[in-house]
């Protein structure tokens, strides 16, 4: 899982418009090991307007979510108080055994926006590699600040968009949710072309001189 700051929430699952219901229980007073042992995962929600609560949730259902849902989607915490709209923070997960272990859900507020890092995908092929260029692909995630409803699963960059060996797509260029602000600068490049340099390995070597060729004084 990619690191991130307390400002910013990676995302696991689809659309907005795609929501998925998760299903939690109060953990009581039953310990960690008391749960995993329920084939249960020890959580917790928390969000601005929202205290911090020790929840449990199944196994088997966190897995399928996680495994089918991708990313970016809200998922509505159901069986603890109302229900929560809230996106995944944080998954532990066991160094042998690759099991999520703890989890983490923020319950973010209505009507705000989340700042969110969002993966770009390049696509197409750059014609100035035809020319000779060499394509730099700069950035590879994208922070923005976006309605919730707005969250895209990915960035998608064009590379067709690269036509000749002075081509840039700038973080201006992207095509982002109307709600979306990028904290880059506009102007930051995210793909960008660079000719290629040939390396001549015909040039001549100057031979070091060892200590018995040195010229005597």
């Amino acid at each position: 899982m990619v690191a991130i700051s307390s400002n910013t929430y990676i995302l696991a699952h689809r659309m907005m418009s795609d929501q998925i219901v998760m299903n939690i229980c109060e953990r009581g007073n039953s310990s960690a090991d008391e749960l995993r042992a329920k084939r249960m995962i020890p959580a917790v929600f928390y969000g601005p307007q929202e205290d911090s609560v020790a929840i449990a949730v199944n196994h088997k259902d966190f897995l399928r979510v996680w495994d089918d849902a991708g990313e970016s989607t809200i998922i509505v915490l159901k069986g603890v108080g109302d229900d929560k709209e809230a996106l995944i923070k944080d998954v532990q997960w066991h160094p042998l055994t690759d099991e999520p272990i703890h989890v983490d859900f923020y319950v973010f507020e209505r009507g705000k926006k989340l700042s969110v890092t969002v993966p770009i995908e390049f696509v197409g092929e750059a014609p100035a590699e035809k020319l000779g260029g060499n394509v730099n692909k700069t950035l590879h995630e994208l922070e923005i600040e976006v309605r919730p409803s707005e969250i895209p699963q990915h960035i998608e960059v064009d590379l067709s968009a690269l036509t000749d060996l002075s081509s840039v797509i700038t973080v201006g260029d992207l095509k982002l949710p109307e709600s979306a602000v990028p904290k880059n600068d506009l102007t930051d490049a995210v793909a960008s072309v660079s000719e290629a340099v040939e390396e001549n390995f015909d040039a001549p070597v100057d031979e070091v001189q060892t200590e018995d060729e040195q010229p005597r004084s």
